[in-house]
């Protein structure tokens, strides 16, 4: 399948974290062409600063899998990953990264590149403008 598919997904994923009052951010796992794992920010839900969309995502694909290791899984999320985030997938050692939006304020690579593992390899920009579009419209919806 096309990353824009699986991305698709993820949006569908980050509009009902904007639903349930959560910052928009949607992420799944695909391994081998198949969704092992997938997840929403939930960090108002659960009261938890780490319940990121991708540390979520991780978890979940990390118990299918039976490995902490994710190196032939592809992580697809709508934004950014931040630094908490960047260091569990290098730690999970995932094998491709697929990110939407950018996030020039707290995205990992503010810091460079070097905090994902060496083996990741990176694609950024997928449906970046629908990514950034349902941010944006949850930011000024919360501004009004």
């Amino acid at each position: 399948m096309p990353d824009e598919y699986y991305m698709e997904m993820a949006l569908a994923l980050a509009e009902d974290a904007a639903d349930n009052g959560e910052i928009p951010v949607g992420a799944l796992v695909v391994c081998r062409n198949r969704i092992i794992a997938k997840s929403r920010n939930q960090t108002e839900q659960l009261v938890d600063v780490t319940a990121h969309a991708e540390l979520m995502a991780i978890t979940s694909a990390a118990h299918y899998l039976g490995s902490k290791y994710l190196p032939d899984c592809t992580l697809y999320v709508t934004l950014e990953p931040c630094v908490m985030c960047a260091g569990a997938l290098f730690w999970a050692q995932l094998g491709r990264l697929v990110i939407g939006a950018s996030d020039p304020k707290r995205g990992y690579s503010r810091f460079g590149s070097a905090l994902l593992h060496p083996k990741t390899r990176l694609e950024t920009g997928v449906l970046a403008e629908e990514s950034q579009a349902l941010l944006m419209k949850f930011f000024n919806r919360l501004r009004t």
